[in-house]
């Protein structure tokens, strides 16, 4: 059985029972081999804008002895993939604006698929906040933290309207699941941001020029959020 990182197995773990899984932007296709493997996907396709990681994909695809399930193939995010073609897509570990255009320009068929597991690195509250505006529920939310970094994912699944309650401010910079499920891992990066930007704040004071308060008012109200956050933990 493939070995995944802990980023990369938290994801997996979003990722339910399926018939076809996509994986876009596979890379080495760990992804698709992994789920494979463990009988949790009857075949995959791993995508990838790129030939070398395509081609790597591909190493371990025969590594593992699944040309007969695990197809590999070059694809500018979802547009090699034909609509209703796969029940199951994971988009993982790039920024959130190019998921954001991956999502949009695929839409028809991020749409038909029952579930997406999703890890953005990056524009995490406007990734969030995206997915509410164009109809995705999240199911599920996992956080975990590897190599000095934080790393959020959700599972989302397309119902066609907004949803009440995702709309929220702290729903959306934080997760709304994590918040309500007071996840551990949550709050070791809200109590970290805190000290972060306690200190900037400090800093910003100890200069007191006057062209420093819009950012010094932009931190202050992040610690109050981050601080409405933390209450859940109370």
């Amino acid at each position: 059985m493939v070995r995944l990182s802990k980023r990369l197995k938290a994801v997996a773990s979003l990722a339910g029972a399926c018939v076809t899984l996509a994986d876009v932007g596979t890379d080495h296709g760990y992804i698709p081999v992994y789920l494979v493997g463990c009988k949790r996907a009857e075949r995959a396709i791993a995508l990838d804008v790129n030939p070398g990681p395509l081609q790597r994909a591909k190493e371990h695809i025969r590594q593992y002895g699944m040309e007969g399930q695990v197809e590999a193939r070059l694809s500018d995010g979802l547009a090699a993939l034909a609509t209703g073609e796969a029940d199951q897509i994971v988009i993982a570990g790039m920024g959130g604006g190019l998921m954001m255009r991956i999502l949009s320009e695929g839409q028809e068929v991020a749409r038909e698929a029952k579930r997406l597991v999703l890890q953005p690195q990056s524009e995490i509250a406007a990734f969030r906040g995206f997915l509410w505006r164009n109809g995705y529920r999240i199911e599920a939310e996992e956080m975990v933290y590897e190599d000095g970094k934080y790393y959020p994912m959700m599972a989302v699944r397309a119902v066609g309207n907004p949803v009440i309650g995702q709309e929220d401010k702290l729903a959306q910079k934080f997760g709304a699941l994590l918040l309500e499920g007071r996840h551990p891992v949550l709050k070791e990066y809200l109590l970290r941001q805190r000290g972060q930007k306690e200190g900037i704040l400090r800093k910003l004071k100890e200069q007191g020029r006057g062209d420093i308060e819009a950012r010094a008012a932009e931190i202050e109200g992040d610690l109050r959020d981050i601080e409405r956050a933390l209450g859940y933990y109370a």
